[in-house]
């Protein structure tokens, strides 16, 4: 009998799991920007110990929208609206431009 260990079959990734699965590049710098957007903002949340139901209040937002924000579900949040999250947690987003190869 094969061990388990053989009959995982993986997947390689070139680097950036987001340019595997596909997106386009517009897409993918979107994901990138809110994805580190969304790391800010949950360090301040941890930092400030604030619990779900005091970011409806500081938001202004229903539940659903908080447990959206804190599982990661990104896609239906914009740009401008984590922004707006960090501005209410007393936070800033510093934008770095460089060019790359």
């Amino acid at each position: 009998m094969p061990s388990r260990e053989r009959d995982v079959v993986g997947h390689v990734t070139k680097g950036n799991v987001l340019d595997d699965l596909g997106f386009d590049d517009q897409t993918t710098l979107e994901l990138k920007l809110k994805y580190q957007i969304h790391e800010g903002i949950m360090a301040l949340v941890e930092k400030n110990g604030y619990s779900p139901r005091d970011l409806e209040k500081l938001f202004d937002v229903p539940q659903p929208r908080v447990s959206e924000l804190l599982r990661g579900k990104l896609g239906m949040i914009s740009v401008k609206r984590l922004l707006w999250y960090m501005d209410r947690l007393g936070g800033a987003a510093n934008l770095k431009v460089k060019q790359v190869a």
